[in-house]
C-alpha cells in the first residue's frame, strides 16, 4: 500500500500554524530518548479521556471545566508532537501512521462529543451531529489524500490547535460565570448557542468543500467522448 498521506501534500493554513510548528519542533528536540511518537499518540488519548471525564462531572460541578481545559492542553501536546517527533528523529512510518493517526483521533473525538453531551451542558443530539459532521469531514480528508495527494489539515484558517483554544475559551467562559449554565433560550443553553455556531460554521467548510472538490474532480475525470 503507498497511497497513503505521507505521498499527500500537507496542507496547513492555520492562524498559529507558523508559531506552533517552531514550538512543536523545540519539543521534539528535547523528548527523552526513551519517548516515542506511540507514548505521545498514548499521552493524546488520556487528554481526550480527561476532557470528556472534565465535561461529565461538569455537569455536577461547574468548576470540572478546568479539568476539561486541561485535558485539551494534553491532547495538543500528544496529537500535535508525535508526528513532529516522528519526523525530527527521521523514524516515519507512513502507513502504520496513517492508519493510527486517524483511528486514534477518531476515537479521541468521539470521547470529547460524548463527554460534552453527557454534561448536560449541551443537548446530546446537537453534540452528536457535530461529531457525525466532523466524521464527514475526516471522511473528505482521507479520500483528497488518497485522489489527487492533498493532505488539508485545516479549513478558513481554522485548525485543530485553534478549535482547542475556543474550546478552552467556552470553558473558561463558562466557569468564571457560572450564571451562564442557567441562561436558557427557546429552550437552548449557553453551550447550545456555541455548539450550533460551530455546526453552522463545520456544515459551510464541508459543503464549500465537497462543491470545490467534485468540480476539480469533473476536470480530473472528464466524461468520455462518443
Amino acid at each position: 500500500m503507498t497511497d497513503t498521506k505521507a505521498d499527500a501534500v500537507r496542507i496547513q493554513t492555520s492562524l498559529l500554524n507558523a508559531s506552533e510548528k517552531k514550538v512543536l519542533v523545540w519539543l521534539a528536540k528535547r523528548q527523552p530518548e526513551g519517548g516515542t511518537s506511540d507514548i505521545l499518540t498514548g499521552i493524546g488519548t488520556l487528554g481526550a479521556v480527561i476532557i470528556a471525564a472534565g465535561y461529565i462531572l461538569a455537569g455536577y460541578n461547574i468548576n470540572f471545566l478546568w479539568l476539561s481545559s486541561l485535558g485539551f492542553i494534553i491532547n495538543w501536546y500528544g496529537d500535535s508532537l508525535d508526528g513532529t517527533l516522528a519526523r525530527v528523529r527521521n523514524r516515519q512510518r507512513p502507513v502504520y501512521g496513517y492508519y493510527i493517526d486517524h483511528t486514534v483521533d477518531c476515537l479521541d473525538e468521539f470521547m470529547i462529543f460524548i463527554g460534552i453531551g453527557l454534561s448536560g451542558l449541551m443537548h446530546f443530539e446537537l453534540s452528536l451531529m457535530i461529531l457525525a459532521l466532523y466524521f464527514m469531514l475526516t471522511i473528505n480528508v482521507s479520500i483528497n489524500a488518497h485522489l489527487k495527494k492533498e493532505f488539508r489539515l485545516t479549513y478558513a484558517r481554522l485548525g485543530p490547535t485553534e478549535f482547542r483554544i475556543l474550546a478552552i475559551l467556552a470553558n473558561t467562559v463558562l466557569a468564571l460565570v457560572p450564571a451562564l449554565t442557567e441562561f436558557v433560550l427557546f429552550g437552548l443553553s449557553f453551550m447550545d448557542y456555541v455548539g450550533i455556531l460551530v455546526f453552522i460554521v463545520l456544515l459551510i467548510i464541508y459543503l464549500t468543500t465537497i462543491v470545490k472538490d467534485a468540480r476539480e474532480y469533473a476536470e480530473m475525470d472528464p466524461m468520455p467522448k462518443g
